[in-house]
């Protein structure tokens, strides 16, 4: 039956530009909509894992071989204590030839910083130094101090920082594996190199042992550490190496049964190049020639 004119559905009026129902209906057909958009960068970049004090910033510091770097950590340090006491320019000279390895190795400023503090108790003994050392005496803000222990304790903390600062770069640009290997290609004893590799594979294990206790501690009402809960504490500790030495039996008697013969197997590691060994040892050759110009002066 057909349907009289007057009854019919008027059609609906066009819709206003801008308006909601101007908009299309699918997200996924409009442009820009949050289906149609690509995945973020930020989501689709792989994170980068760190390893124990490993900072990878890609520099070409951390891509020179481990052991260059472990060969140029003890010259330098050698290099800055064979510089005689007095001799500031020589070890200002040598603190910016250190700094322009610390820029070329892309470091991040607060975290050399924070991993500096470990300098504490030198600090402290070189600040001692000057009040406990005898000799002739000038006052310094109306205490009366030492010269020869001011001349000594302000050596002592130059050049310790200057060691500081150069291990701290060694071990923010080289993983823990890379280091065994440069050990093992500087034909370190093959007995040390197992024994540093076991303390470095397990140390992650005692970490994770020592929050478990910590977490229990809490868990009990222990708290942070204080005064009364130094029995508590002491306590965790002795809990803490018997766990580590129960840890370690039952790991040593597995390797046995698994074939153990008493020697790891070797690293894989890459030879060095003349160029690269020369990169490396462009800094303790340097600071060599400062001291022995100082010493000559002197």
């Amino acid at each position: 039956m057909p349907v009289p004119a007057d009854r019919r559905a008027a059609p609906p009026p066009p819709a206003r530009p801008g308006s909601l129902a101007a908009r299309p209906r699918s997200l996924a057909a409009r442009p820009g909509s949050l289906t149609a958009r690509p995945a973020p960068r930020a989501l689709a970049r792989p994170s980068v894992r760190r390893e124990g004090l490993l900072l990878p910033t890609g520099s070409p510091v951390h891509r020179l071989p481990p052991q260059t770097k472990l060969a140029a950590l003890p010259a330098f340090a050698a290099c800055v204590v064979a510089v005689p006491a007095g001799s500031w320019w020589a070890l200002a000279t040598c603190g910016v030839l250190l700094l322009a390895v610390v820029v070329a190795s892309r470091l991040p400023v607060a975290a050399v910083a924070r991993r500096m503090l470990v300098e504490a108790p030198v600090v402290v003994f070189a600040l001692l130094l000057p009040v406990v050392a005898t000799g002739p005496r000038v006052d310094v803000l109306g205490l009366e101090l030492s010269r020869a222990g001011l001349l000594g304790g302000a050596t002592l903390l130059v050049k310790a920082t200057l060691g500081v600062l150069a291990a701290v770069v060694l071990a923010a640009t080289t993983s823990s594996r890379d280091l065994l290997a440069g050990l093992e290609r500087l034909h370190v004893p093959r007995t040390m190199v197992a024994i540093l590799s076991f303390a470095v594979r397990y140390s992650a294990v005692l970490v994770q042992e020592t929050r478990r206790l910590q977490v229990a501690l809490a868990v009990r009402g222990g708290g942070r550490p204080r005064l009364r809960h130094l029995r508590a504490v002491a306590g965790g500790v002795g809990a803490l190496f018997v766990r580590g030495y129960e840890r370690g039996e039952r790991v040593q008697r597995s390797m046995v049964v698994r074939g153990w013969t008493g020697a790891l197997p070797a690293l894989e590691s890459s030879p060095a190049s003349a160029l690269q060994w020369a990169a490396a040892g462009s800094l303790p050759a340097l600071a060599l020639v400062v001291a022995l110009t100082a010493r000559a002066a002197a």
